[in-house]
């Protein structure tokens, strides 16, 4: 589904309820189109287990649209430098590399967290873009340009997080108010006033990761509690990413609606997609569809023909 209302729309492109990680999302409003965290990657190892090749064939088509938003795009935000966020100088297989995107990129605008207080591999991936970008690449965090506003340094998670912090992406069309929330995970009550204090009607989040058995309790309560302030307090919530890496996400949101008396979204359910939750069927998979040897190796020297594994999107 695309959310349309008065010029603007969304369309939420890459993320874990639509079969891959990620969090990118396009909003076209007049002649900006604004394109949030163009990058994706599959889990490169979930329970011992290279991405299925259903992943991978998903995986290919979603990039290929990655690829066609970046065409067109006016804007691009990168909210961290993580790889299922961002195109990659040293990308993996199942990942957006520098190499595939388009040669008119640079021209666009760029705009990125701060680069302060960034563990050494992340400082290479932040000097790679400001490599490829050169001077259209500025630093956001704290600032506003026209309908553009971006946060400063949120936790990726937890406060003093080993994975570091995020920037928010506020999209103010003036009849409506759009908040990208990546890797926030609800995790930090903080964050979430910072959201509200934002006076947001669709908000696009990324959920506790329920899937980690290091969650504890009360943390998960915690995520709970921040989920359900959110879900009270926005006409239009999403929550995917983290949270959808396992089934028991679609309890977690079944149950987050069922609370608060409205429905909360995931980004298939948003997009009037199916629910492609492969990652959290990797196991399964391999059991209904087992994989040939060496198909991972053989996919790396372009010997797949990956159009024979299909996936609905």
């Amino acid at each position: 589904m695309k959310l349309k209302k008065r010029l603007m729309t969304l369309e939420i492109i890459a993320t874990e309820s639509l079969g891959v990680r990620g969090m990118c999302c396009l909003v076209t409003t007049g002649e900006r189109r604004i394109l949030i965290d163009p990058g994706l990657a599959l889990g490169y190892l979930r329970h011992g287990l290279l991405p299925h090749p259903l992943q991978v064939a998903n995986g290919v088509k979603v990039r290929q649209k990655i690829l066609k938003a970046l065409q067109i795009a006016t804007d691009i935000v990168f909210s961290h430098f993580h790889g299922d966020h961002i195109p990659l100088l040293r990308a993996n297989p199942y990942q957006l590399s520098f190499e595939q995107i388009p040669d008119r990129l640079p021209k666009v605008r760029i705009w990125v967290k701060s680069k302060e207080k960034l563990s050494p591999r992340m400082q290479r991936r932040a000097a790679d873009l400001s490599e490829l970008f050169g001077t259209n690449m500025k630093t956001a965090e704290g600032c506003s340009e026209g309908l553009l506003s971006f946060s400063g340094s949120v936790p990726h998670g937890l406060a003093e997080s080993r994975f570091g912090s995020v920037m928010m992406t506020r999209i103010d069309m003036g009849s409506q108010v759009f908040v990208h929330a990546s890797d926030i995970q609800l995790l930090d009550a903080a964050t979430i006033e910072k959201i509200l204090l934002w006076q947001p009607d669709i908000v696009f989040a990324a959920g506790p990761p329920l899937y980690l058995q290091t969650l504890s309790g009360p943390l998960r309560k915690r995520a709970w509690e921040n989920g359900l302030r959110l879900a009270k307090n926005v006409a239009t919530l999403i929550v995917d990413h983290h949270l959808l890496r396992s089934e028991t996400g679609i309890t977690w949101l079944d149950n987050l609606s069922q609370a608060v008396g409205k429905k909360v979204y995931c980004a298939a359910d948003f997009m009037n997609k199916p629910r492609l939750l492969l990652e959290a069927r990797r196991t399964n998979l391999y059991q209904e569809i087992p994989v040939p040897d060496n198909w991972h190796q053989d996919y790396e020297k372009g010997k797949i023909q990956i159009e024979k594994f299909t996936a609905d999107n």
